[in-house]
């Protein structure tokens, strides 16, 4: 039994800062200003200065002198995105718990709608719209957001499978504490954090709320993004599909649900390998390597909804080992890619949405990522691998 304070606020909102120093009080802002009037006391806003390099420490020292509902943690040396989190939460009082990245913003009457929903349907976990904002302002739709839509009063997983293959990020979920405690979930360090956090959720709720509305307006381009950022570290996301991978047959050993998830890793995998932005050639066979051992260690025993054309062919090379087969396909892809059209071809080879996970810092700090997300595929179209 978990017991959620009586007397705290119904959300507190956890920002995780490290170098944004030119996007910090946009952030600040959207949150403190689109609380309505006579709601002061429903929402507090924790801010977790990650040691940041910056003058973002000097800044949230500011802003929260003089302003109920605010409050500072600074900590004593940088841990990452996942980590911070941890810290805001172990501080917050709130009976709903939202994290929000401290480069984005909310739109106005967020806040009003969220507390409302909350209220009307008590989920263990709201989902929200969101939209990608560009350096040139220009915004666009998710690919995943037509997978929100139509899903009124409350649900769960097993009644609306789609909601696993929306965009796997924390930032759009508003999680009830104790929901969150009952499943014992944390951020793990490393990139890719939200992979063992975000999917559980779902698996776990018995009462799920889609707020179709945007909620969150998620920036693009900022440098040091980790989909654009070559390194080492994209190998942790082994690590965090092991740990999720591990959670689910632990508590919901279910072989449809395995067989979704080992899809999503798989598509996950060959976005990486293929982009390159994130491997530097040398360490791209290592990386179709080791995804080709967790494709031999988690196949289920009655196979996988298998994607259709080139992905599908993509994931029977996985399943094969035969990195020679999958580096000339890629080329193949590459090539054609610049044939269709002018300019660097995608990082697949010409897929337009190969890139649709998110991103943060790449150095020491924190960081956000999450699985790709295509749009609902039927889940025999292309057949079962085996």
């Amino acid at each position: 039994m978990v017991n959620e304070p009586t007397h705290a606020p119904l959300l507190s909102i956890v920002v995780p800062v490290y170098g944004v120093e030119a996007y910090l009080y946009q952030c600040l802002e959207s949150i403190r200003a689109d609380i309505p009037a006579g709601e002061s006391d429903a929402v507090e806003l924790i801010a977790v200065d990650d040691a940041s390099p910056d003058g973002c420490g000097d800044m949230l020292r500011a802003y929260a002198a003089g302003r109920d509902g605010v409050r500072v943690v600074h900590l004593s040396s940088n841990v990452g995105l996942g980590l911070a989190r941890n810290a805001g939460l172990d501080v917050a009082s709130g009976r709903y718990v939202w994290f929000v990245d401290s480069d984005d913003w909310l739109p106005p009457g967020t806040i009003a709608a969220v507390l409302d929903r909350l209220r009307q349907h008590q989920p263990d976990v709201l989902m929200l719209d969101h939209l990608r904002v560009h350096e040139d302002g220009r915004r666009e739709v998710d690919a995943s957001s037509p997978l929100l839509r139509g899903i009124t009063g409350v649900t769960r997983l097993a009644d609306q499978p789609r909601l696993l293959r929306v965009q796997h990020t924390a930032w759009n979920k508003v999680v009830r504490r104790g929901f969150m405690d009952e499943l014992e979930l944390r951020f793990f360090p490393g990139w890719y954090e939200d992979i063992p956090f975000s999917h559980p959720l779902l698996i776990g709720a018995e009462k799920i709320s889609v707020l179709d509305r945007v909620c969150y307006l998620y920036r693009q381009g900022r440098q040091g993004a980790i989909t654009s950022t070559r390194s080492g570290r994209h190998f942790d996301a082994f690590d965090q599909y092991e740990r999720l991978m591990d959670w689910v047959a632990r508590k919901h050993p279910d072989e449809r649900l395995q067989a979704e998830l080992f899809e999503l890793m798989l598509s996950h995998y060959l976005v990486v390998v293929g982009n390159d932005g994130r491997l530097h050639p040398h360490l791209r066979r290592d990386f179709f390597h080791r995804a080709a051992a967790h494709y031999r260690r988690y196949l289920p025993t009655g196979g996988y909804p298998l994607p259709p054309g080139a992905t599908g062919l993509k994931h029977r090379l996985v399943g094969r080992g035969d990195w020679l087969a999958y580096s000339a396909l890629r080329q193949a892809h590459r090539v054609a890619g610049r044939l269709r059209r002018p300019g660097p071809a995608a990082a697949d080879g010409g897929s337009p949405a190969v890139d649709e996970e998110p991103g943060r810092r790449a150095d020491n700090a924190p960081t956000r990522s999450g699985a790709p997300t295509p749009e609902r595929r039927d889940a025999l179209a292309g057949g079962r691998l085996t």
